[in-house]
């Protein structure tokens, strides 16, 4: 495994890790196959997005077959990449947009609205910090909706998220 792909697992496993209650999950090791085919430009995030949705079928059928005495999940998770490009914030980048940004960030987040992680790189000099805020909050938005989606996903697939995420989740 090369360093970039070793880098990739590392923020994958440190974003689904933080979304487990492992008091419930007890000692079991669930392994999250989520390669990204085709992207363009955002592998890492879209990795992670995806990545929760394996995680959650994986604990959907833990559940099925044994009864866990807590939901397993503290929290639900998406990532999405923002940067600055010729100015303007931009959400969900491109190969093109991601090349061109002086300043880009992945995010990691919660439907709540909390940071898991985030990575961040200046290419053409230092940013101001208000402008950092304002990248961080729309990621966030974003997150939202796109937990909103992995919702939607799950229900298809007849995952039921009641058993599985904390109630304040």
């Amino acid at each position: 495994v090369d360093g970039r792909s070793q880098e990739i697992q590392r923020l994958i496993g440190r974003a689904l890790r933080a979304t487990l209650n492992f008091d419930a999950l007890g000692e079991r090791t669930i392994t999250i196959d989520c390669d990204v085919l085709n992207a363009d430009g955002g592998t890492r995030t879209a990795s992670v997005t995806a990545g929760f949705i394996g995680l959650a079928l994986a604990l959907d059928a833990l559940h099925r077959e044994e009864t866990m005495s807590q939901p397993p999940l503290q929290s639900m998770a998406a990532a999405i990449s923002v940067g600055l490009v010729k100015g303007q914030i931009l959400v969900d980048l491109d190969y093109q947009e991601d090349s061109q940004a002086s300043f880009d960030l992945n995010v990691v987040g919660t439907q709540q609205g909390e940071l898991i992680e985030v990575q961040g790189t200046a290419e053409e000099g230092p940013v101001a910090r208000a402008q950092v805020d304002t990248m961080i909050d729309q990621a966030l938005n974003a997150i939202q909706q796109l937990t909103q989606f992995q919702r939607q996903c799950l229900q298809q697939a007849e995952v039921d998220l009641q058993h599985l995420l904390a109630p304040s989740a």
